[in-house]
């Protein structure tokens, strides 16, 4: 065990003062039919800062009625907002976006508060939430059909897209902006209305975002927002409902076949955005210094919690001993400490237990034979702080190289040839991305049709895009998120046949 080492002083932008007139302005009931209220049942949770294990506010605990309540909202306000102008929808979306981006400050200090990314990062996650309520305005006016002669000429084809209905959304902690928004702005712009609920550990974000839309002015029962402690009899209570016609889920594998099951007899559309183990390879031709630098950025971006993190760093046995010696010069100087303090490379962990299971898989692949390069323990004092690790000549058998890891623990391991870097790659039930350094085109090429997933950087080492499709193959999901697919999840589509206008 060790000190936290923070780099600097608290953020000018973070002082008590900030933090006590943003937490002033945070909604803390349950957001139905357009106004917040307590639960039903008078209870509360807190929400505590990770990084000092403080309390930051206590909401709304939100019981099942609560959320048959909010679904109820959801299915009055669907006929009168699937009506609603596709225009008009579209220019309540991009005030939205106007609105995020002019409280930039409020949204990123909040997301600091509480999941613990340093500040500079939340700042780079609002800009990138934003980028989805921007581009859903966009192709809220853009949703089209078909019109042909049937082969035979004897009629008209018409195939029209509508919306499908309320929409049930739950969303993950690590990303509190950006996950709100890249399914709540597909949704609203294809015409759907949405309960919402958000993470336990991180409900805050999603409630000032939530008071945003009713700000700008997103009608009432349009969006309900349900932080609860009880997500099982809330989400059941849900999904048993008929009203319900579609869910999206963010989290982990095991929780979204569970989800999947519970929508089985109401036939919902669901889109699963699940866990991920990528794989990142670096072939003895890449360019070595951008190599390190996508590394990085795949690795301890958001302190490692994120489903898209680099997992398992595949690197061609002629270059691992120098790519080793240069990403763990580079962690070895990260600071750790709390987001709101300048210089800070690595928060908390969202919880306690993420610490322990980070100590446990470190421990493990040492155990196994893996040298230990940088890092690898949990730092004393308060907070849920691991220090940024780099652990190399990791065996395959070591738990690091088969579960996701969602901390900062960068395990390197070698191969000699094409064919056992794409074997070791694809070695896992999941497939949400990879990330492949090469300067040779034609291994670009086949490494996109080889390797087994639904994203893959190359030569880059973050993908993620407002413009492009999110998600994965294999138990890494269903559907996708962004990009031109993204609204098509919450459309439904009609076929009508008409007689031949000529005949």
């Amino acid at each position: 065990m060790s000190e936290p080492e923070t780099a600097g002083d608290v953020d000018p932008r973070a002082t008590p003062g900030h933090i006590a007139e943003l937490l002033g302005q945070v909604p803390t009931g349950l957001l139905i039919d357009g106004g917040w209220r307590p639960a039903e049942t008078g209870q509360t949770f807190g929400v505590s800062d990770p990084a000092t294990g403080q309390p930051l506010l206590r909401v709304a605990d939100a019981s099942p009625a609560d959320a048959l309540a909010g679904l109820a909202a959801a299915d009055r306000a669907f006929p009168a907002w699937a009506a609603t102008a596709p225009r008009d929808r579209a220019e309540l979306l991009r005030a939205a976006f106007e609105e995020v981006l002019r409280r930039r400050d409020e949204f990123a200090l909040l997301m600091t508060l509480e999941m613990g990314k340093p500040l500079p990062e939340a700042y780079g996650e609002v800009t990138y939430g934003g980028e989805f309520l921007r581009w859903f305005s966009e192709e809220a006016v853009r949703i089209q059909g078909r019109y042909g002669t049937t082969p035979e000429g004897n009629g008209r084809v018409l195939v029209s897209q509508h919306p499908v209905g309320p929409c049930y959304l739950i969303t993950p902690w690590n990303f509190p902006l950006a996950m709100a928004t890249r399914k709540i702005a597909p949704a609203l712009a294809a015409g759907c209305t949405v309960v919402v609920k958000p993470a336990s550990l991180t409900p805050l974000t999603t409630s000032l975002f939530a008071q945003v839309l009713l700000d700008v002015g997103v009608p009432a029962g349009v969006v309900n927002v349900l932080p609860t402690t009880a997500s099982g009899p809330v989400s059941t209570a849900i999904l048993e409902d008929p009203r319900v016609r579609k869910l999206s889920f963010t989290g982990s594998t095991p929780v979204g076949r569970d989800l999947l099951a519970r929508s089985a007899p109401g036939v919902l559309r669901t889109s699963m955005e699940l866990g991920g183990n990528a794989p990142f390879l670096v072939f003895p031709d890449a360019d070595l210094d951008a190599a390190v630098e996508g590394a990085l950025r795949a690795k301890f971006r958001n302190i490692g919690q994120a489903c898209t993190a680099a997992n398992r760093f595949f690197v061609h046995r002629s270059l691992a001993e120098e790519f080793t010696a240069r990403v763990t010069a580079a962690v070895a100087n990260y600071a750790t400490g709390p987001g709101i303090r300048t210089g800070v490379t690595i928060g908390p962990l969202i919880e306690p237990r993420a610490v322990a299971k980070t100590g446990e898989l470190v421990a493990d692949a040492v155990a196994r034979g893996a040298t230990l390069r940088v890092g690898g323990h949990a730092l004393e004092g308060a907070g849920s702080f691991f220090e940024a690790t780099v652990v190399a000549d990791v065996p395959a058998e070591a738990a690091l190289m088969r579960e996701e890891i969602f901390g900062p623990v960068l395990a390197i391991t070698t191969f000699e040839t094409e064919d056992e870097a794409v074997r070791l790659a694809n070695a896992t039930e999941y497939g949400l991305v990879s990330y492949v350094y090469t300067r040779d085109l034609a291994r670009g090429q086949r490494l996109i049709e080889r390797l087994a997933t639904g994203m893959m950087g190359l030569n880059v080492g973050v993908v993620s895009n407002a413009a492009a499709p999110f998600g994965g193959w294999k138990q890494s999901g269903l559907g996708r998120e962004g990009g031109l697919e993204g609204i098509r999840e919450y459309l439904q589509t009609k076929y009508t046949l008409t007689p031949d206008p000529f005949a």
